[in-house]
């Protein structure tokens, strides 16, 4: 496995955020998926788009494993870096996706398509257009990065298409008790990774200031919680105004 590895451990100059390199890959992706997205949700049927979403999930699951090999064999000398542990909110489609089949209410698969269209597709959005986070000396790490998070805005955009989401403003606040649940998953792995290593599931570790740009220096002038609470409310308002814009265009 190791070998294996090392032979796809192409070293590349990681690009700095808004060159030439990551602008083409930008526009040229989210043209893509943009279509990909309008084109699949009005050719597939509703009913069959679980099982693509659901297959989506297992491309996110394998590429993720292959990831978490990757960085333990090659680029941390078989030691456990916990601030890769796949617990960020960009890491939660993968988990839905593959319980989608698992709820057989479509009530219940609604809260999962209304959180991936308003929660994943704002991760998807930003990391892409802060992108200093995804950009390694490795290409495998790279392409992983910024295939990944364009999989996350194909995955938000096919449900909105589709209209599988509910764009009632019930429908985004029956989706903030499963954000809630998932951020304090994501501390207490934040919390009992300590002794083992860095982990910043959510970016909201209690032990230091987040490592998102403007939030980073509000965690810095007024300490990590307050940064942590802002960022978690400015999370909550960026998901309610892609619910708000995707409501509007669908009256």
């Amino acid at each position: 496995m190791k070998d294996i590895l090392e032979k796809m451990a192409w070293p590349m100059e990681a690009p700095s955020p808004y060159s030439l390199f990551h602008i083409l890959f930008l526009v040229t992706g989210l043209l893509f998926v943009v279509f990909l997205a309008h084109y699949t949700a009005g050719r597939i049927k509703n009913d069959k788009l679980p099982s693509l979403l659901f297959f989506c999930g297992l491309f996110l699951t394998a590429s993720e494993i292959w990831k978490q090999l990757f960085l333990f064999y090659v680029v941390n000398n078989r030691t456990y870096n916990w601030w890769y542990f796949p617990f960020q909110l960009c890491s939660l489609p993968m988990y839905f996706c593959l319980a989608l089949p698992a709820f057989s209410s479509p009530q219940k698969r609604k809260v999962l398509y209304t959180f991936m269209q308003d929660f994943n597709l704002l991760g998807g959005v930003m990391a892409l257009a802060e992108p200093s986070g995804l950009f390694h000396d490795y290409w495998f790490l790279t392409l992983h990065g910024l295939i990944w998070h364009l999989l996350l805005i194909f995955i938000g955009l096919m449900i909105a298409f589709s209209r599988l989401a509910d764009s009632s403003l019930m429908g985004f606040v029956k989706i903030l008790p499963l954000f809630a649940a998932c951020c304090i998953i994501a501390s207490i792995i934040n919390v009992t990774a300590r002794p083992l290593g860095q982990a910043d599931m959510f970016y909201i570790s209690p032990y230091y200031p987040s490592a998102q740009i403007i939030f980073h220096e509000i965690a810095l002038k007024y300490g990590t919680h307050v940064g942590n609470a802002v960022y978690l409310l400015a999370t909550c308002l960026g998901g309610f105004l892609f619910h708000f814009l995707f409501s509007r265009s669908k009256t």
